[in-house]
């Protein structure tokens, strides 16, 4: 069945949580979910925040692969809700990158800075395979990873200037905050609650990519 354009995509930028289904060890090969927050990459993947000690961490170094759900229900509709489960491996995010990788999960989770305090807590990235959207009835079906974004992926030096761009623009309003943008969207923090405005079309340059992100501004000024 056809699935609408770009909303797997959107819907991992709407949702600030998902559920993790691991195989378990211990009782071996059952499946193990769990709730938790993540943040979307440059790729769209999920990223999460993992202890070294937790039981779903201990699963993924026994066995990578994995499931991840999520779900856009802010009316707790969540039969009507789109929603998506994707398959595939989870990553350790290596040391090198884990600085950059950090900085841009705190943009999204704030609160998270006490557990990377610790220094226990590590990053993973979810090599995703296949995906089943489901949008409501008519719109659901299976893709593959590499369906889910067929553009060049944004820069991050790019996206560094477009986030400076968006915290100095005159017209911000206090509380307004860019956490990631790409080119299909920008993920919003509005007072602290996430929320995602979606480009009326994908974004191929800077200067478009400015031009919406100042109409953004504009839109949410009050």
């Amino acid at each position: 069945m056809k699935i609408p354009a770009h909303a797997p995509l959107h819907l991992l930028h709407q949702t600030s949580a998902g559920t993790l289904a691991t195989h378990s060890r211990e009782p071996r090969g059952f499946p193990y979910p769990t709730l938790l927050p993540f943040a979307p990459d440059d790729l769209h993947r999920p990223v999460i925040l993992v202890s070294r000690l937790a039981e779903h961490t201990r699963n993924l170094l026994d066995d990578p692969r994995a499931g991840f759900l999520v779900a856009h229900a802010p009316d707790a509709d969540v039969l009507n809700a789109p929603r998506a489960t994707l398959l595939g491996r989870f990553e350790a995010v290596p040391a090198a990158s884990q600085a950059a990788v950090a900085r841009r999960y705190l943009r999204y989770h704030p609160d998270a800075e006490r557990y990377l305090a610790l220094g226990d807590f590590t990053f993973w990235a979810m090599r995703i395979e296949r995906l089943r959207y489901i949008g409501g009835f008519g719109a659901m079906g299976w893709m593959d990873a590499a369906d889910l974004d067929v553009l060049e992926p944004l820069a991050a030096a790019d996206e560094t200037t477009l986030i400076r761009f968006f915290e100095a623009h005159p017209a911000r309003r206090t509380g307004l905050d860019l956490a990631g943008v790409d080119r299909y969207g920008a993920d919003l923090l509005i007072d602290g609650a996430r929320t995602r405005f979606v480009f009326d079309t994908p974004q191929h340059d800077l200067q478009s990519l400015h031009a919406v992100l100042a109409d953004c501004i504009e839109r949410h000024a009050s």
